[in-house]
């Protein structure tokens, strides 16, 4: 993200060096076998459960003796406070920075025990081919959560469509567009309605989620961030659990099952066509992450 770096995000550099695109993966230590199976059921909150890859995952970790879940959430609101109350035992949907923002506003601690990936952010437009054919005055939707706000902004200033008065943060608003020397105007929706607003709206940003399920194609986006850059570090995702689980050993088999198993890899490259960024980022780098973004997001609240 050449033009749209988190000036605010203070993390220790050298935090992307582990991620990797079809590079061997890192085991997590102390995690083999089937730690904890028997006929306990773990229940794993995603949105987009028909993703085929997650049929994969539950098979591979039947084969470890471990009985998995997935349930499906639809929007971005529900599991964190499904974790939260105990309805489900782990989640995965969502980056640090969108977790640091739960936790900070919910007075909750919610814990990072494991990588996915980092997914590109895009713009995509049913009305134009090119960023140079938006004018002054078109309207750009972009998802309403605070965290993909932002980052969402970062994306336009980073292509000359909006100017951001302080320059651009993971904590941008909407408030901080200047609204005179921009080319776009913009307009915040939930995020799974960023993709059918396309045909009341020039273009938009949608989450990775959504893009196919809208029937459009990644390579389509007209623009998108650039997930390798070290300041992408606060958009890896991760697997999530209560505090007090972020040492269980069946969890963290879990996590090195989804990093390992080439099926379930392979599949999610191909589900994001190809635009993830695989990551491997140990449990200890990403907590320690959170905490810095969890700071700095608590001294904006």
């Amino acid at each position: 993200m050449e033009n749209t770096e988190v000036k605010k995000y203070s993390a220790k550099k050298g935090f992307l060096s582990i991620l990797a695109v079809g590079a061997s993966l890192t085991l997590l230590a102390g995690c083999a076998g089937a730690a904890g199976g028997g006929d306990e059921t773990v229940k794993i909150g995603v949105v987009g459960a028909s993703d085929p890859y997650w049929a994969d995952y539950t098979a591979a970790a039947a084969d470890e003796g471990i009985s998995v879940e997935i349930v499906d959430f639809a929007d971005y609101n529900q599991p964190n406070p499904a974790l939260t109350n105990g309805d489900i035992d782990i989640n995965q949907f969502q980056h640090l920075v969108y977790l640091a923002d739960y936790n900070v506003s919910s007075g909750e601690d919610l814990t990072p025990i494991g990588a996915t990936a980092i997914y590109p952010l895009g713009l995509y437009s049913t009305k134009v081919t090119d960023i140079a054919d938006l004018k002054k005055g078109d309207t750009v939707a972009v998802p309403n959560d605070a965290s993909n706000l932002a980052r969402a902004l970062l994306v336009l200033q980073s292509a000359d469509l909006v100017v951001l008065k302080d320059g651009g943060s993971i904590f941008t608003t909407l408030d901080d567009v200047d609204t005179a020397k921009s080319t776009v105007t913009v307009t915040a929706l939930e995020p799974s309605l960023t993709a059918t607003s396309l045909p009341d709206v020039d273009a938009a940003i949608i989450n990775n989620d959504f893009v196919e399920k809208a029937g459009l194609k990644f390579e389509d986006a007209l623009i998108k961030d650039d997930p390798s850059d070290e300041s992408a570090l606060p958009y890896v995702n991760v697997f999530a659990v209560r505090a007090e689980d972020k040492d269980n050993e069946t969890y963290a088999t879990l996590v090195e099952l989804f990093q390992t198993t080439a099926s379930v890899t392979d599949g999610l490259l191909e589900v994001s066509g190809n635009s993830a960024v695989l990551a491997t980022t140990s449990p200890a780098d990403l907590q320690a992450a959170l905490a810095t973004v969890e700071e700095d997001t608590a001294a904006q609240k």
